[in-house]
């Protein structure tokens, strides 16, 4: 089947021969939704690390397993006779050109900020007709906790259920921090606490939003410094011989603040 150019219909052949019962591959056979699911995640998490790295070979690589997922889920779809791959790009072809009435129709948007009210009206129309019970509904339970947060949140500002004031977001902060050092000091349980840090982290997003900070970028730019400085940590101290195993908190502490530092003068 080796070909100069292969297309989409290659693509899906190609997804049905490896499930094939008759010659096709072992490890895709046995795989069901539910195991294939985190490799769709992690897929699409590598599609975002290379738009990150601005790695333009990397990023079609990353698109094309992104895109085999796809092809992967409809494929099982289509033997268990529930929808096809034609079936998936319909469906996502009507929705695309229902909700951009100001593209395909005759209405008028005049701002991005407009397309994304109306986008969310149709949204809301959508989930009515599908007899949706909550203005929550919809929101992925398989999104990063964060992400999750700022979305149900605001699902809920759209219809009023928000702080007005940032001032009032942050005040509950500390209220939640307080709890949360309360049920510390007085030994409680680990669900107890786990559910204080909770709501602490639901805030700490609630914040964010009010602050129109993505949380998830903030925090992975924190990871990304915590990576970068530890680093030098351990370059510093690979300069005198040692690892960071044989060194003492005060020792790594102290490079630590170097680093910091040396960072800060170079920016």
């Amino acid at each position: 089947m080796k070909k100069q150019q292969y297309d989409i219909s290659d693509l899906l052949e190609i997804m049905k021969k490896l499930r094939d019962p008759n010659g096709g591959c072992p490890w895709d056979l046995e795989q069901n939704f539910e195991t294939i699911a985190p490799y769709t995640i992690e897929e699409a998490y590598e599609v975002d690390e290379a738009i990150r790295a601005g790695n333009m070979d990397e990023l079609r690589d990353e698109l094309g397993d992104l895109l085999f997922q796809a092809v992967f889920h409809s494929q099982m779809a289509t033997e268990e006779g529930h929808f096809t791959f034609k079936d998936v790009v319909n469906s996502v072809s009507e929705k695309m050109i229902r909700r951009h009435p100001h593209v395909f129709g005759d209405t008028e948007i005049a701002s991005a900020e407009a397309q994304i009210s109306a986008w969310e009206e149709q949204k809301a129309k959508e989930r009515a007709a599908k007899q949706s019970k909550s203005v929550l509904d919809g929101v992925s339970i398989s999104l990063p906790s964060l992400l999750r947060a700022i979305k149900l949140q605001n699902r809920a500002a759209r219809v009023g259920f928000d702080w007005p004031q940032t001032d009032q977001v942050l005040d509950k902060l500390l209220e939640e921090s307080k709890e949360l050092l309360d049920e510390v000091q007085q030994g409680a349980s680990k669900d107890a606490i786990k559910e204080e840090m909770g709501d602490l982290l639901f805030v700490m997003a609630n914040f964010a939003r009010h602050l129109d900070v993505d949380p998830e970028e903030a925090l992975r730019a924190a990871n990304a410094k915590f990576e970068r400085r530890f680093h030098g940590i351990e370059q510093k101290l690979q300069a005198q011989g040692k690892t960071p195993i044989d060194s003492s908190l005060e020792e790594m502490d102290a490079l630590w603040n170097e680093v910091k530092k040396e960072e800060k003068a170079n920016t």
